[in-house]
């Protein structure tokens, strides 16, 4: 694959600055044609499942008809070209204003695919008014004209569609987000309990009324959060008439106690050196512990961390060994 090169430039709304990630540009990829403007996301939507022929020998064609969901809104799939057994499935929900290519290409797991030998799945959110793609995660972000979107059945349509065609360990399938997408990977953790086996959110947030969310059994959750991010804060906030949302470390509480955790939190190893324009090694890691068998509640904490890090190559390969290393059950 190509080597791209891309910059961030900062979304300037009155109303949805508090809420708004940049738009990023992307790099424009020969196979999929990928780029991360919100208005270009339907490129490549000719086919239920866009794949990448830099990574995966080919598109898989058999299995059952694609759900009228996966029809109206396709997504982009990257694979593990040679054969084997089963393999995990993380799925990629990206901040609003984005699209899936250019999250993929900010967070840097497509490329690990061949040799960590996963599936990856980054779909795209809904345009809203603006053009800008959204997730309707939490009532605090980010369905802002109340369109009513159900997400949580797309997201559960994409996990059951792949898996349909390809040999996925269903106790192993996984939900990251940034931002906007963060709010609805953890929201995905809520409903779809059942599906997904662990959860990453960077600079998202949970139900400001945690009573909203009430999974039908334990879920891992790993929420990632720069103690200096000024659109998503740390310490919690709300948006201009829109909701609030709790802090992050309430985020990770809260589903201490759905996960039946222990209250306090401790250490969950030594801190990571993820943040390539902060010194040393600057996310500390604490979790709960006690937590019931295939639930936990962890934190990182990005000391001097922005809503947008400046990841260098050690963050896909850390999150893939958090996810990898709590499957259902485990």
């Amino acid at each position: 694959m190509k080597t791209h090169t891309w910059i961030f430039e900062s979304l300037v709304f009155a109303a949805l600055a508090a809420c708004s990630p940049p738009v990023t540009q992307a790099p424009t990829d020969s196979a999929a044609q990928d780029t991360l403007s919100a208005q270009d996301a339907s490129a490549t939507e000719d086919s239920a499942v866009t794949e990448d022929s830099a990574v995966a020998d080919a598109v898989v064609e058999d299995g059952p008809p694609r759900d009228p969901l996966i029809v109206a809104r396709p997504f982009r799939v990257r694979a593990p070209g040679s054969a084997g057994g089963p393999v995990p499935l993380v799925v990629l929900l990206h901040g609003y204003g984005a699209n899936g290519a250019g999250q993929d290409a900010y967070f840097g797991f497509g490329q690990l695919v061949p040799t960590r030998r996963f599936v990856l799945a980054y779909p795209d959110g809904t345009l809203d008014a603006s053009s800008r793609r959204f997730w309707n995660a939490t009532d605090a972000c980010c369905d802002f004209a109340r369109t009513g979107v159900d997400d949580v059945a797309y997201v559960r349509a994409i996990i059951d569609d792949v898996k349909a065609r390809y040999s996925i360990d269903p106790a192993r399938v996984y939900v990251i987000g940034h931002s906007n997408g963060g709010f609805m990977a953890l929201r995905i953790a809520c409903e779809l309990s059942d599906r997904v086996a662990a959860v990453m959110s960077l600079a998202g947030a949970g139900f400001s009324d945690a009573t909203r969310c009430r999974p039908a059994q334990p879920v891992h959750v790993l929420q990632v959060h720069g103690t200096l991010d000024a659109v998503i804060q740390y310490a919690g906030g709300s948006f201009m008439g829109v909701g609030s949302y709790p802090s992050a470390e309430r985020t990770v509480s809260d589903w201490a106690m759905r996960n039946g955790c222990g209250a306090m939190r401790s250490s969950a190893g030594a801190a990571l050196n993820l943040e390539s324009t902060v010194a040393g090694a600057e996310t500390t890691r604490e979790a709960h512990t006690g937590c019931r068998a295939g639930g936990s509640a962890e934190l990182w904490a990005i000391q001097g961390g922005s809503h947008i890090p400046t990841f260098d190559t050690t963050w896909a390969p850390a999150v893939l060994d958090w996810l990898f290393a709590h499957g259902r059950g485990g």
